[in-house]
């Protein structure tokens, strides 16, 4: 069993076990070793005073410490029909939280818009991806500059090639009006 702690209480010393459940310690004749499992009962083995060889082996087959109890169900309820009541009742949705979905989805359909971005999980994982190996690639150094990056002179052509940089179809922004306000002389009152 993999973890379990081997100690030794003459020697002061200890281990833990591998995954495969080998464990190795230093101990001497008359010293007793404890065993404990997360899980499972204490055991614990007394060498023999009589031992003279170099090596021990000892297998050890721990007891199940654990106390079974029956399933619980805990709900801030009186009934399972109050729960269910309360939770598919309808609730005012707040203005702030309002407000922040629309912002989201006017940023949604922005970036709907450009041609040239598509929005989708796997363009959202491969930019995260594209950031991540960024900082890998450059930790600890100065930044890349790609004017001597093929792959970047390569991607930039591509670009150009699918029309990334075609001017796209925009509203001039227009003057807004001015309404000058005439004042009524004294003389046409």
């Amino acid at each position: 069993m993999p973890g379990v702690a081997v100690i030794s209480k003459k020697l002061h010393r200890g281990s833990i076990s591998e995954r495969s459940g080998i464990y190795s310690i230093t101990s001497t004749p008359g010293d007793t070793i404890f065993f404990r499992g997360l899980g499972f009962k204490r055991y614990h083995t007394i060498i023999p005073e009589s031992f003279q060889e170099r090596h021990c082996t000892v297998d050890i087959v721990f007891e199940i410490d654990t106390i079974p109890i029956a399933d619980v169900t805990i709900l801030p309820w009186k009934t399972y029909n109050d729960f269910i009541k309360d939770v598919t009742k309808e609730r005012p949705v707040d203005p702030i939280i309002e407000n922040m979905n629309d912002n989201l989805a006017s940023i949604y359909v922005a970036m709907s818009n450009q041609n040239y971005v598509k929005v989708s999980p796997e363009a959202g994982f491969r930019y995260a991806m594209e950031q991540n190996f960024s900082i890998n690639s450059t930790k600890n150094q100065f930044p890349v500059n790609n004017l001597l990056n093929p792959f970047a002179w390569a991607k930039f052509v591509n670009g150009v090639k699918h029309g990334l940089f075609k001017n796209q179809k925009f509203n001039k922004p227009v003057k807004a009006k001015i309404r000058k306000k005439i004042k009524k002389s004294e003389s046409n009152k």
